[in-house]
Order: C-alpha cells, then sequence, then structure tokens
C-alpha cells in the first residue's frame, strides 16, 4: 500500500503571545501622556478569549485599539483573529468595547476550507476533525498544490497548516 501524507488546517491563536501583546499595549497606554488620568484599562480574560478595552472618550478607544492592533501584529498574531463587538456606553460618559479572540475554526469555515480542497479535482481528501480540517493525500506535491491554494485565499479568518505527516 503507497503512503499516506497529510496536514491540518486550523486557525489558532497562541495564548502567551496575546498575553505578551496586552501587556505591552497597557505599558505604553500608561506611559502615554494623551492617557493621563483617562482611567483607561485593558481587561484580559484568558479563558474566554476576550479583551475588554475601557477608556474615557471614542477618541482614546480609538488610539487604544491602535496600540492594541500594532502590538498584535508585532506578536505575530493576525488581526482576522480579532472580532471587535460594539462599543457600548459605560460608566461616567466612558466608553467600553470588547474585543473576542477567534481561537479554532468553527463549522462553516471547516466547510469553506473542504469544499475548496474538493474543488481542486486533485487526489487528496479534506475531513472536517473538531476545530480543524485534516487533508489526506498519497502525493507530497498534490498536498503541496493544495497548501499553496489554500494560502492564496483570503478568508476572514487565519488559518495555519501543521501536523504534517
Amino acid at each position: 500500500m503507497a503512503a499516506q501524507f497529510s496536514f491540518d488546517v486550523v486557525s489558532e491563536v497562541d495564548h502567551q503571545e496575546v498575553d505578551n501583546a496586552i501587556n505591552q499595549a497597557r505599558k505604553e497606554v500608561e506611559q502615554r501622556y494623551d492617557f493621563k488620568g483617562s482611567n483607561t484599562t485593558i481587561d484580559w480574560t484568558p479563558k474566554d478569549w476576550t479583551i475588554v478595552l475601557h477608556t474615557s472618550d471614542d477618541m482614546k478607544l480609538r488610539a487604544l485599539t491602535e496600540i492594541l492592533n500594532g502590538k498584535m501584529i508585532k506578536r505575530g498574531i493576525s488581526l482576522k483573529s480579532l472580532d471587535y463587538q460594539k462599543i457600548e456606553d459605560a460608566t461616567g460618559g466612558s466608553f467600553r468595547q470588547t474585543v473576542k479572540i477567534k481561537n479554532g475554526l468553527e463549522s462553516e469555515q471547516a466547510k469553506v476550507i473542504t469544499k475548496m480542497v474538493k474543488d481542486l479535482k486533485m487526489k487528496v481528501q479534506a475531513s472536517i476533525q473538531g476545530d480543524a480540517v485534516r487533508i489526506v493525500g498519497k502525493s507530497k506535491d498534490d498536498l503541496q498544490t493544495a497548501i499553496a491554494t489554500l494560502k492564496g485565499q483570503s478568508f476572514d479568518f487565519p488559518i495555519q497548516f501543521t501536523n504534517y505527516r
């Protein structure tokens, strides 16, 4: 029997890098003159994968999101992983915004990837395995073509390739 090769398509975010980016953003906010006395906070709840930005006005909130985005990019985290929710009014005329971090492929995203691989009409199979898509084939060249095709797509979520076998 011919050897089988495979890899997984995942959408993962490095928990430690998110933590580092948030800590760097907090430090920058503490040091910036325009945030002095504005009661600006960045709260990170790792188990829920949520960040809550809280500040005194919408200009500062915009600056805060720019700082956070910049730190995330520097730490290698795709901005496609960040899902900014609606801005809410908080106490004392301040503003709050929740940022959810997307981690893992949702079933609809996995279906899009699976369909795209099937549409390649190559000798590879794609199957959904929890929050990942496993792609299996007999030829390494076919798998590399599948990877190149997926890399060439612009999804609204980040993808990575793991578990090459």
